[in-house]
């Protein structure tokens, strides 16, 4: 091969590198410049979802706030410099080593090891190899391969530094000479800022307002900023009870939501909206949060159940679940659910109301023996007072209660038909039966499926006998949801109509 084909090979080489290298370079200064312009944005999730032989050493980074305001501030910033180094081409070795190690940690901390998935890949994994890993090998290929010195500012002050040492004019024939089309090569990056700062800008102007509220990006650093109340707006935390002998927080968190049963009404969009909002990594970012609000327990169907062991093998937090056993057969419902170490277990209300119309009370009294022979306290639900009055008449008595319950002031409840938009058709009439049993009663629909506000649901339940609440929240209220039921529930003037039963 002659002179000509291996400088031209290795010019186009080195230009195939410095692409790559600018391309990276881009990636790293958007997902740093995202970081600085989130308001509230946090490592924190990041760092206590890790799993793997280091998840203790990153929460404990998380767990310590001047460490994590450190962690914060380098990570920002240090996307931010890579990134600009990168995309310039100046100190480009250290901006491809500093790249390699920033990633690394990354890779350490989320490996896309067989047994340690986080749910869903939002980026690509294929069992060992990654999006992360592919460009920690680019950037050690960069960091080998000076290519700022073949195109980019790095080149310029090579030239400057030897101009200096010799002290010389610069001779048009030498390889270092700095005449005015290598100035303009080496500048040649710089005509992609504007690109790159035009469509940062426009992503974030133009984004609409849903989608920039409900992307997910836990482990990215796309714009996801939404104005909610953070953990310093939070007031108390949600006092407990037990029902029992099992510990249980007064406020429980609801799992239509998660589920994806949004009862819409006639938005028949919505719930497969809230699914893609809930994926698995959002799901354990809001379990975190409800604990830190106090919050020990989460209610949902039996077929859920599989997300508790995910959340439970990240170590990621201990909230308890309650299942309904709604999903197939009762028994192996329960059976199911036990396995997947729920803290208790009742029958879901439809089926408690099916059985009920039917008469068939005997499925319901087994149901109850069986989740106590496994040491479980054991509930009945149900969405009919009838279903209540009747399995007391049975002479049933369940460890607790579960009834929809709200009052019917919203508009929609008085519509002509009978739409998915009254869940308690007898509110009054509840209250005055309930007042009498002597098991505690857990208020669910309180809120009528978000057609009542919470401060005027969580008042009119506790106030006419709910001892517990079970509420579907999203991340983003439940720090305003906590303060407004501890401010009720602790407040003077709560005229309760019913004693606490716990």
């Amino acid at each position: 091969m002659n002179r000509h084909n291996k400088s031209v090979i290795s010019n186009l080489s080195m230009t195939l590198l410095v692409v790559l290298r600018i391309g990276i370079g881009w990636h790293c200064l958007y997902e740093g410049l995202a970081k600085l312009f989130e308001p509230g944005w946090s490592s924190a999730n990041f760092l206590l979802g890790s799993r793997w032989i280091f998840s203790g050493f990153f929460k404990s980074l998380a767990s310590d706030p001047g460490l994590l305001k450190v962690v914060d501030l380098l990570n920002t910033w240090g996307l931010i410099f890579i990134g600009m180094g990168l995309f310039l081409g100046i100190f480009t070795r250290t901006a491809s080593t500093a790249g390699a190690f920033l990633l690394l940690l990354y890779y350490l901390a989320y490996p896309p090891f067989v047994g340690l998935e986080l749910g869903v890949p939002a980026e690509g994994n294929y069992i060992f190899v990654n999006k992360t890993l592919i460009e920690i090998f680019a950037l050690i290929v960069l960091a080998v391969i000076p290519t700022g010195k073949f195109i980019g500012l790095d080149r310029i002050i090579k030239g400057l530094k030897q101009k200096k040492k010799k002290n010389i004019e610069e001779e048009p024939d030498s390889k270092t000479s700095l005449d005015r089309r290598e100035v303009i090569k080496s500048l040649s990056p710089l005509s992609l800022l504007a690109p790159f700062i035009w469509a940062t800008s426009s992503k974030k102007a133009f984004e609409s307002y849903e989608e920039k509220n409900l992307a997910d990006t836990y482990t990215s650093a796309t714009v996801k900023s939404f104005d909610f109340s953070g953990l310093d707006d939070l007031i108390e935390k949600v006092p407990h009870t037990h029902i029992g002998g099992v510990g249980f927080s007064r406020l429980i968190l609801g799992g239509n939501l998660i589920g994806g049963w949004a009862h819409a009404r006639d938005l028949i969009y919505v719930s497969n909206l809230v699914k893609q909002y809930h994926t698995m990594e959002k799901i354990c970012e809001t379990f975190q949060l409800a604990e830190r609000c106090g919050i020990n327990v989460f209610l949902t169907n039996n077929a859920l159940s599989n997300i508790m062991l995910n959340y439970w093998k990240r170590n990621m937090g201990k909230i308890k679940f309650i299942s309904d056993c709604g999903s197939g057969d009762l028994f192996e419902a329960i059976q199911v659910s036990i396995d997947h170490g729920a803290a208790s277990c009742y029958v879901q209300g439809e089926r408690a109301d099916r059985l009920v119309e039917k008469g068939d009370f005997d499925t319901i009294a087994r149901a109850l023996d069986n989740i106590r022979k496994n040491g479980l306290p054991a509930g009945i639900g149900g969405h009919y007072l009838r279903t209540i009055q009747e399995c007391v008449e049975q002479g049933l008595e369940p460890d607790y209660w579960m009834k929809t319950f709200h009052p019917l002031n919203y508009w929609s409840a008085a519509a002509p038909t009978e739409n998915d938009n009254i869940f308690c058709r007898k509110p009054e009439e509840t209250a005055a039966f309930m007042k009498d049993l002597k098991q505690p009663f857990i208020a669910f629909k309180i809120l009528a499926a978000g057609a009542i506000h919470p401060a005027d649901g969580f008042r009119w339940a506790l106030e006419n006998g709910a001892d517990m609440l079970c509420v579907g929240m999203y991340d983003f209220q439940m720090i305003e949801n906590v303060n407004t039921f501890c401010a009720i529930l602790k407040s003077p003037d709560l005229k309760r109509q019913r004693p606490w039963i716990v």
